[in-house]
C-alpha cells in the first residue's frame, strides 16, 4: 500500500471520529421537568435552561408571583409555568422532575411521578423524615423509576479525591475521625428570597432547621466514606442561638456518630461566621482537608509538612447535576448503591436525621 493512499485512508477515519465525536456532543437532551420554584438553588437549574445546557419543558408553581420573577430574571415564558405538578407532567411528559420546593413536598413528587414512569432528582435531603423516604423509596422501587438526590458537594473533585485516597487507596490508615462542617451566617442574614426563607425554618415544611439544611451533608459523606454502614449510635445537640430571629427550628447542630473504630462528627450551622463546606479526614497513619470545592491538603506518615493541591473539575458530566441526571436517565450511568445520590444512601441519611432529632429531644444516645 502507498504512502498517499495510506495518508487518505488515515484523513477519512480522522474526519469520521470528528464526525462521531461531533454527533455524540450534540445528542438532544432529555425532557427535564421542574417542580417548585421556592428552593434558593432553583437558580442552578433555571441558569443552565438559559444557557440551553438543559431542556426544561415545563414548570410546577402555584406561587404566581414567585414565577414571574424568575420568568424576567432567566427570560422563559409564563406559558410554561403550570399550577400544579399534575398538570405539568401530564401536558409536558417530560422524562426526570426535578424538585425545588420544600421538602416536605418531596413525597408528593415521587407519589405523582413514579406511577407515570418519570425519574426524580430531589434537591437535598432526600426527606422530611423516614415515613416520608420510606413511601418514597417504596414507590420509587415498585414502580421502577431512579430517584436520586443532589448535593452540592457531590461534584466537588476534593471530596472525590478524599474518598480516593482514604478508601480506595488506604492511604491515611484506618479512618479514626471524620468532621464535617457545613452552613453560613443564616439564611436571613445572607438574605435567602422570602419564599425559600419561610418553608426553610417552618419545622414541618423542613423537618428542623440547621440540622436538616446542613447536617444533611455531613450524613450523606460518612455515609459514604463508610460504604453505606449505619452508625452504632447517634447523638446530637441542638441549639436556637438566635431566637429572635429563628424562633420555631434549631440554628446550631452537631451530630455525633459512632462506628467500630471511627467517630463521624457533623457540625451543621446557621451561625458560621463565613459560609463553608469542608471535611477533615484523620486515619491511624494520616490526615487530609477538603477546604472546599477545589483546595485540598494532605500529610502522611514520614511528612514534615502538607502538601497543597488546587483541584480543576470532574470531567463531565460528573461535575454537573442535570448533565449527570440526563446520563442518568437516559442509562448511560447507573447509580451505585454506594454513590452519593443513591436512594440507598440517602435513606439511611434520613434515618441519622431522624436520630439526631430524637437524641437533642430526649437527650438520649440513640441506637441504630
Amino acid at each position: 500500500m502507498n504512502r498517499k493512499l495510506i495518508s487518505v485512508i488515515l484523513i477519512i477515519f480522522t474526519l469520521m471520529v470528528n464526525q462521531s465525536s461531533a454527533q455524540e456532543k450534540k445528542m438532544p437532551h432529555v425532557k427535564l421537568g421542574i417542580a417548585g420554584l421556592t428552593h434558593g438553588h432553583v437558580g442552578w437549574i433555571l441558569d443552565a435552561m438559559k444557557k440551553g445546557d438543559v431542556k426544561v419543558v415545563g414548570i410546577a408553581e402555584s406561587n404566581r408571583e414567585v414565577a414571574e420573577r424568575y420568568s424576567k430574571q432567566y427570560g422563559f415564558p409564563m406559558s410554561m409555568v403550570y399550577p400544579t405538578l399534575e398538570e405539568m407532567v401530564i401536558q409536558t411528559k417530560p422524562d426526570g422532575v426535578t424538585a425545588f420546593g420544600p421538602i416536605f413536598d418531596h413525597l408528593h413528587v415521587v407519589e405523582v411521578c413514579a406511577p407515570l414512569h418519570i425519574d426524580v432528582m430531589v434537591e437535598k435531603p432526600l426527606a422530611v423524615n423516614g415515613e416520608h423516604s420510606q413511601k418514597m423509596a417504596c414507590l420509587a422501587r415498585e414502580n421502577g423509576i431512579k430517584l436520586v438526590t443532589d448535593y452540592e458537594t457531590t461534584w466537588y473533585p476534593t471530596n472525590h479525591l478524599a474518598y480516593r485516597m482514604a478508601v480506595d487507596e488506604k492511604k491515611l490508615g484506618e479512618i479514626r475521625k471524620v468532621i464535617v462542617c457545613d452552613g453560613h451566617e443564616g439564611p436571613k442574614e445572607i438574605k435567602v428570597q422570602p419564599e425559600f426563607l419561610a418553608w426553610l425554618t417552618d419545622p414541618k415544611q423542613n423537618g428542623g432547621g440547621a440540622v436538616v439544611d446542613f447536617g444533611c451533608y455531613g450524613a450523606n459523606l460518612i455515609t459514604w466514606l463508610m460504604k453505606n454502614q449505619k452508625p452504632l449510635t447517634v447523638s446530637a445537640t441542638l441549639q436556637t442561638m438566635k431566637p429572635d430571629v429563628y424562633p420555631n427550628v434549631d440554628d446550631e447542630a452537631t451530630i455525633i456518630l459512632t462506628y467500630p473504630g471511627t467517630q463521624g462528627i457533623i457540625q451543621a450551622s446557621w451561625n458560621w461566621p463565613f459560609s463553608r463546606k469542608d471535611m477533615q479526614i484523620y486515619g491511624r497513619t494520616g490526615e487530609l482537608f477538603a477546604a472546599d470545592r477545589h483546595e485540598f491538603d494532605y500529610r502522611l506518615a514520614g511528612e514534615n509538612a502538607e502538601t497543597k493541591k488546587e483541584l480543576s473539575e470532574r470531567p463531565a458530566p460528573y461535575n454537573d447535576p442535570f448533565a449527570w441526571f440526563e446520563a442518568v436517565i437516559r442509562g448511560d450511568i447507573m447509580v451505585k448503591p454506594t454513590d452519593l445520590s443513591s436512594l440507598e444512601n440517602n435513606l439511611i441519611v434520613v434515618e441519622i436525621l431522624d436520630a439526631a432529632r430524637e437524641s437533642a429531644r430526649s437527650g438520649k444516645v440513640v441506637h441504630l
